[in-house]
């Protein structure tokens, strides 16, 4: 492994996607949806962590473009980025199906699922810590730690749908609200690929 001068410079980029993607997990946590009419700010909001997340990636592949040593491969730097961008991506894009829906009945399940993301979201940033600090193998809790986050969301999916199916007789809310849920559970499964992505690196540099 090669830890020089540019050490910082890409891994304080890689803490700073992971907090920003913390940060709007820990939003739609606290989310409170009184009426429909909140959720165009809803969405808004999400779109902001959104778009923040897409310029640090931009800054930080202009960086890579420019630099002939990287502290780990440029290709694992890169693809640990994506993958933390890709769990933002899923938040945001649930939270646009929650305006196209006109969704504010909030049940115990998707809180679920908003809750063990954003666990999984502190996971990672602690685990970004750790990588910015070059304490690799300390890593591994974390993504045990988002594996087992991930294992809980296969099962609460399939409880969720079970419970829906069972309960719920309109066939339009229905089809929302099992969408919304795959949605969710499909975010958890990004959160994984982070936690691969690290075993990966650990693998490679430790």
């Amino acid at each position: 492994m090669v830890f020089g001068s540019k050490k910082d410079m890409f891994f304080e980029k890689l803490l700073l996607i992971a907090k920003n993607l913390e940060e709007s997990a820990k939003y739609l946590v606290d989310l409170k949806v009184k009426s429909v009419s909140d959720l165009k700010e809803i969405a808004s909001v999400m779109k902001g962590y959104e778009s923040k997340g897409d310029t640090y990636i931009h800054e930080l592949i202009v960086d890579l473009n420019k630099t002939f040593i990287t502290p780990i491969e440029r290709e694992d730097i890169l693809q640990l980025a994506m993958k933390m961008d890709d769990i933002l991506d899923g938040l945001e894009q649930c939270v646009a199906y929650y305006e196209m829906f006109s969704f504010t009945q909030f049940d115990e399940y998707i809180d679920k699922f908003v809750l063990y993301i954003h666990n999984s979201s502190i996971e990672v940033t602690k685990a970004m810590e750790l990588l910015s600090n070059k304490k690799l193998l300390d890593m591994r809790v974390h993504s045990i730690e988002i594996k087992d986050i991930e294992s809980k969301c296969d099962e609460l999916l399939r409880v969720s749908i079970k419970q829906l199916f069972s309960t719920e007789k309109d066939a339009i809310k229905i089809i929302q609200r099992k969408e919304i849920y795959e949605m969710l559970e499909k975010v958890t499964d990004s959160c994984q690929d982070v936690a691969n992505t690290i075993e990966t690196i650990i693998m490679r540099n430790a």
